[in-house]
């Protein structure tokens, strides 16, 4: 017996919208019934994080535009296009397969040692970055970078992976040999679990930063698993407090926070 022949759409929809948004698109192909259960506004809705009405207000992107699409046009639209949000210091997306939320702090919402002085940051304006400025490294003796952002806000029971977004300048300098340290834990709470990568390696070492599809280059600083978004303040760290060895040239655009989908329960 054909199911779709006893089920309404109604109920075929609320079953879609309990498996994932990679799954609804398989089910595309199957009958012109389920694809038009799976096409639902309510299985697009359910998709969506519950709170993207509010994320979406926080937005600097143009609201009657978003308003505009379905929701499951809005949810593509999301996934490739991540909107600005928190003054344009932080950008959102959801993760295309699963629909949990990805962040990215923008340069200008990190916390930057000496960011504010000239001789030792400029911020400048690059066509490949999604947000209006990032911060480009001219001279440090002491190099810190760190991001914070709210468990809370994150999906829950879900394995996020933090990676500073980068790229160098052709002038650069101390980053080639010695590491920088990478640190993600709870404020107040530090786990000590450190990570210490070369970011700039030269061509006989091997390199663990990978070039993403956006133009820049990623690491991952380190995991956190939000069970249910009450932990406090999530911190990504990198800093290299080495006395004697000044750095130049690395390009930050910000610090991403995305789900890990091998390790989300």
């Amino acid at each position: 017996m054909d199911i779709t022949s006893v089920l309404p759409t109604e109920c075929l929809s609320h079953i879609i919208s309990l498996t994932s948004p990679r799954d609804a698109c398989r089910l595309l192909a199957v009958s012109p019934a389920i694809r038009s259960a799976a096409n639902s506004e309510s299985v697009w809705k359910k998709f969506l994080p519950s709170d993207y009405r509010e994320i979406l207000s926080d937005s600097v992107s143009s609201s009657s535009l978003l308003t505009s699409l379905s929701k499951k046009e809005l949810y593509f639209h999301l996934c490739h296009n991540p909107v600005l949000i928190n003054n344009g210091t932080m950008s959102f997306a959801p993760e295309k397969e699963s629909g949990k939320k990805i962040y990215m702090i923008g340069a200008r919402g990190l916390s930057i040692s000496l960011g504010d002085e000239p001789a030792n940051w400029i911020w400048i304006s690059l066509p490949e970055s999604r947000f209006p400025e990032v911060a480009e490294l001219k001279l440090v003796w002491w190099f810190e970078v760190k991001g914070r952002i709210e468990t809370k806000i994150l999906s829950s029971k879900t394995t996020y992976a933090a990676y500073l977004v980068f790229k160098f300048a052709e002038s650069r300098h101390g980053f080639g040999r010695r590491p920088v340290t990478l640190g993600v834990y709870i404020e107040g709470s530090d786990n000590q679990e450190r990570r210490r990568p070369v970011l700039d390696p030269p061509a006989n070492m091997q390199s663990l930063a990978q070039d993403r599809a956006d133009g820049w280059v990623e690491i991952e600083m380190g995991e956190f698993f939000n069970e249910n978004g009450d932990d406090g303040t999530l911190v990504c760290s990198v800093f290299d407090f080495s006395s004697g060895y000044t750095k130049r040239g690395i390009i930050i655009q910000g610090i991403e926070l995305r789900p890990n989908a091998k390790n989300s329960r």
